[in-house]
């Protein structure tokens, strides 16, 4: 009740009109961690946001139509807890903002929002591409100037599986570009989940500044839960005019104590030769990324957790482990070591 009546307070300070609702929900995460990071020979001591689940506070509800029908509403903004700044620089509900019904039909959305080939991503990544051991530091838009394909994206329009399809579930979303060519992209996922296996697909298409080219993304992970351990395995190719960038990762979580162990080995390839033949690109390089955490669980809210990674650089790329200092030459390492505590509500 308590987070009910705060929910729609929020609402009211933010202009929206409060409504009544079958339910509304003030949620979110508050994640600090102390850090150590390094690229080369700089070195950096830092307190950080979103070590392991990126901080965030937002209202979400539902409203029942009746005869199964459901209208739901979804706000969400991210945190800097060092500094209590939104740490993306960006809108306020820029993690999410989106408006959707619900249905035997499934589920149609509208807003801002993940995209379908980021949640597929997410699913395979046990550091769910946050914090130091993400395996994103390693994915590149190639140049396109666009990389929604691994984040969210405006204007996006959604539509979602209805469940109960013994397993089975899928997803495809539209975003406009509305003027604006990095805006303009469409992907699609299908996947399979029943019991310990977990199998998904996604493709993904989205636009450059220019909106001459497009930036394409196909992906194929799976994973197996034996109880001890959850084993997975993922497989991503991005491609953009003459570059391309094929993405292996190996990774497994598993019980431990009273709380997770995660570990991932990321090997990233470049297509260098193709992409040193479209003028004015550098070309990014191989890299391979280690990674390995630990979250310790002091209730089913709070949680503390360390995270160790380093990226391997080859040739000219600089890719950078969370929160390092920009590289100053390619072909450097750079690595990191956290510790930190994680509050949801």
């Amino acid at each position: 009740m308590k987070k009910a009546l705060i929910a729609l307070a929020v609402l009211g300070l933010t202009g929206g009109a409060a409504v009544a609702q079958s339910s509304v929900t003030l949620f979110g995460v508050i994640d600090a961690d102390m850090k150590y990071v390094k690229t080369g020979s700089l070195k950096q001591k830092k307190l950080d946001s979103s070590g392991l689940n990126t901080s965030r506070f937002g209202v979400r509800g539902t409203e029942d139509l009746g005869g199964g029908l459901k209208a739901g509403f979804w706000l969400e903004s991210e945190v800097g807890v060092d500094n209590g700044v939104a740490a993306n620089g960006g809108a306020f509900w820029g993690r999410r903002a989106t408006v959707s019904l619900t249905g035997d039909f499934g589920e149609v959305r509208l807003g801002r929002n993940k995209t379908a080939s980021r949640l597929h991503l997410e699913d395979f990544d046990p550091f769910t591409f946050t914090g130091l051991g993400s395996v994103g530091a390693v994915y590149s838009n190639l140049g396109s100037g666009n990389g929604t394909s691994f984040g969210r994206a405006d204007n996006l329009v959604s539509y979602s599986l209805p469940g109960g399809l013994s397993g089975f579930y899928g997803g495809v979303d539209i975003s406009a570009g509305e003027g604006t060519g990095t805006n303009k992209g469409q992907s699609v996922r299908l996947g399979y989940k029943n019991g310990p296996l977990h199998v998904s697909g996604t493709y993904a298409s989205t636009s450059n500044a220019a909106d001459t080219s497009k930036f394409k993304l196909t992906s194929v992970g799976g994973a197996y839960d034996f109880g001890v351990a959850r084993p997975s395995l993922s497989y991503t190719q991005s491609k953009f005019m003459g570059r391309e960038q094929k993405i292996w990762t190996a990774s497994v979580t598993a019980p431990l104590g009273q709380g997770q162990l995660m570990a991932s080995y990321t090997d990233a390839k470049a297509n260098v030769a193709a992409e040193t033949a479209v003028t004015g690109y550098t070309p990014i390089g191989d890299a391979k990324l280690l990674a390995i955490g630990y979250a310790y669980n002091l209730s089913k809210r709070t949680a503390l957790y360390t995270t160790f990674s380093q990226i391997d650089n080859k040739g000219a790329a600089k890719f950078l482990v969370a929160g390092a200092p920009a590289a100053t030459a390619g072909g450097q390492k750079s690595s990191g070591f956290d510790v930190g505590i994680k509050h949801s509500f």
